[in-house]
């Protein structure tokens, strides 16, 4: 493994996806000084989209698994702002997170806690991190959570 996080990674038996283009007229990232802006990941599993609806289609722990996804999407944009070096990362600031859910559907922290928690597993308390966690009516491709992220680096 080329450092530490990498190495904290595969320690969780994590794999991070190739970092994924933009599905538009947008950059994946921009970096401004020490910050990094990673644009909105959407919920996508190697085998494709994780689609669906909280409170209606999915259950809360397939919404954490699916917040997962888009932090791994999320830190992949990371690496590829850092020149491939995860070592970098001096904190993860804040993320914000969108779940696709009914309007009577009120879990949406418990969702996101999917992300979240996988930032600390991966990053310790640099991983520690303000954040928004909302509810939608609808979500891009139908997918059943986008979060971005802004991150301090080195």
């Amino acid at each position: 493994m080329s450092n530490a996080i990498e190495l904290r990674l595969s320690e969780l038996g994590l794999t991070l996806p190739a970092a994924p283009a933009p599905a538009a007229n947008y950059v994946p990232f921009v970096r401004s000084g020490a910050l990094v802006f990673v644009s909105g990941q959407i919920s996508a599993a190697p085998d494709g989209l994780i689609c669906g609806r909280l409170g209606d289609t999915m259950a809360v722990e397939e919404g954490v698994a699916a917040a997962r996804h888009c932090a791994l999407a999320l830190v992949a944009q990371l690496r590829e702002a850092c020149g491939g070096d995860l070592t970098l990362l001096r904190r993860v600031i804040k993320l914000t997170g969108f779940v696709n859910c009914t309007p009577d559907f009120t879990d949406q922290p418990k969702v996101i806690n999917g992300a979240s928690d996988l930032m600390v597993a991966v990053f310790g308390e640099a991983g520690r991190h303000a954040r928004v966690a909302v509810g939608a009516p609808s979500l891009p491709l139908g997918v059943a959570v986008e979060i971005d992220g802004i991150f301090e680096i080195g």
